[in-house]
């Protein structure tokens, strides 16, 4: 049996990754120069984002082709075969990192091989394509089909994300300072996607909080096209220390749709430093991304 890896851009608590026989590898935040979130470091996402809230400024670093090929020495003889899907290339360079200490691994380990795999997305999105991988191995899929499969529905993973607060988005430099100011004054909230490329994109302004949170829905109901029919799908919503808002989604999705199976958790610092705590994002199952 093959070994699935990750990374923290997935935001998978580590109950989810030790079920299911998942290694994960950690991009680094860093404040004033000390690492305070990483491989051996947790920090929790209420203590994260209070963080910010009394105006930390942290920044943070991908993984290297260094630390990918040392993490590949330390754990190649957990399995013969390894599926790594990564954090997009659109938003961090871990996944070019780790297919280079892939490359150099197999060189080393000729009988060992490694599939990378880039998830042109993150957050829940990432942790959608892994836990689909999880579920494929357990069904008896090999290496070459659960990475075929990851690979062809990467980009059927769609985002939709809303903040509420313009400023932490301007923090992040997804907007300017007056779009934010102003924004602020008449209350919209931007909705967001991760676009084809892996990228984060504002589509739309919104106003209002709870508008806000009923046009993830909506964005669904426009996108899902056949995959709505499949109430058994896996529906993932991730929020930064928001959890009336994250529930109060769930409950929208599971009338609306009647999805029996929704997972909820935190977005980490991969995402949340740019974005901030407020920020609410659902990963589904639809049609091709767009942008």
């Amino acid at each position: 049996m093959f070994k699935i890896l990750t990374d923290n851009g997935a935001d998978l608590d580590r109950a989810f990754l030790e079920k299911n026989d998942v290694g994960c590898m950690y991009l680094s935040t860093i404040l004033e120069g000390k690492v305070i979130a990483g491989a051996e470091k947790d920090l929790p996402a209420r203590d994260f984002y209070e963080m910010l809230k009394n105006g930390a400024k942290p920044t943070t670093s991908q993984i290297n082709p260094e630390e990918a090929y040392s993490y590949f020495e330390r754990h190649i003889g957990e399995a013969d075969e390894f599926l790594y899907v990564g954090l997009s290339s659109g938003l961090s360079g871990t996944v070019g990192s780790v297919r280079a200490a892939a490359e150099e691994i197999m060189e080393k380990y000729p009988e060992k091989k490694i599939e990378v795999v880039d998830s042109l997305t993150g957050s829940p999105g990432e942790a959608l394509l892994v836990y689909y991988a999880v579920t494929l191995r357990s069904e008896g899929k090999s290496l070459e089909e659960t990475a075929a499969w990851v690979r062809e529905n990467a980009g059927h993973v769609l985002l939709a994300i809303t903040v509420d607060n313009l400023f932490d988005l301007w923090r992040g430099g997804r907007v300017s300072r007056s779009s934010a100011v102003l924004g602020s004054l008449i209350s919209i909230k931007p909705f967001l996607i991760v676009d084809s490329q892996g990228k984060l994109q504002v589509t739309k302004k919104i106003r209002g909080r709870k508008k806000a949170l009923c046009y993830l829905a909506d964005y669904m109901e426009q996108h899902m096209g056949s995959y709505r029919e499949r109430n058994r799908q896996m529906v993932m919503i991730h929020h930064g220390n928001v959890p009336e808002d994250a529930a109060f989604t769930e409950e929208l999705l599971r009338s609306r749709f009647g999805f029996e199976n929704i997972m909820i958790g935190n977005v980490g610092p991969m995402i949340g430093t740019h974005t901030g705590p407020s920020i609410v994002v659902v990963a589904f199952l639809g049609e091709q991304r767009i942008g």
